[in-house]
């Protein structure tokens, strides 16, 4: 049986080409239906008052060396309701929290000596999961970022004093003030008693003067 010529095979399959499928309109739902997950970062209720791109190093005891806990940004946040601040700070890839801890008022940070881009501290850390004593360094981009880091690092620490501390500091500062106003008030009322005294005296002495030179 001869085969059918190329042409003719091409003029059959277009008389036997299928019609267009018609739209029924009909809405197919999908298998799996996705819904948006809100994801909590745990800064939700903490207003941000430091950001910036550093990395951070805590000292290995054991190893006796330092050891990178990674390149991300620093932050320190206040909390809108207990006005308590902690430092946090997130690996920039993975999202993994290098440090995590609050600013307490004993707190102090100290300049690195061998490199002013960097500065040191300790903290009760909680990155891990769990508190742990750690001797932290975290390095800057310049010298600049280091000193903003470290000032308000330090007024933090300070405004975290309990209030009872501060109210005791202003109420002795105010009544070394008022003694000082009461000593310079009856130095003051000293010195004139005596001029009234040199003057009363004076005035006296010109009297009998007077008077003797009267009875001559």
């Amino acid at each position: 049986m001869a085969s059918k010529e190329p042409d003719q095979e091409h003029r059959e399959d277009e008389d036997a080409a299928p019609a267009e499928e018609e739209d029924t309109g009909a809405q197919i739902a999908p298998i799996i239906k996705l819904e948006e997950v809100a994801v909590s970062t745990g800064e939700e209720n903490e207003d941000p008052i430091l950001y910036l791109k550093s990395k951070l190093y805590r000292f290995d005891k054991e190893g006796n060396q330092w050891k990178e806990r990674g390149a991300g940004t620093v932050k320190l946040l206040k909390h809108k309701e207990t006005g308590k601040v902690r430092l946090v700070m997130r690996q920039s890839k993975t999202l993994k929290i290098c440090a995590n801890h609050l600013v307490l008022p004993t707190m102090t940070v100290q300049e690195h000596a061998g490199n002013d881009k960097s500065c040191l501290w300790h903290a009760s850390d909680y990155a891990d999961g769990e508190l742990k004593d750690e001797l932290f360094c975290i390095r800057f981009a310049s010298v600049k970022n280091c000193k903003t880091f470290m000032q308000k690092f330090q007024e933090v620490a300070e405004s975290q004093k309990p209030k009872e501390e501060n109210k005791d500091a202003s109420a002795a500062a105010g009544l070394l003030e008022k003694l000082s106003v009461d000593e310079k008030k009856t130095e003051d009322k000293a010195g004139e008693e005596k001029k009234e005294t040199e003057a009363t005296e004076k005035a006296d002495s010109e009297k009998k003067d007077g008077e003797a030179a009267s009875s001559t």
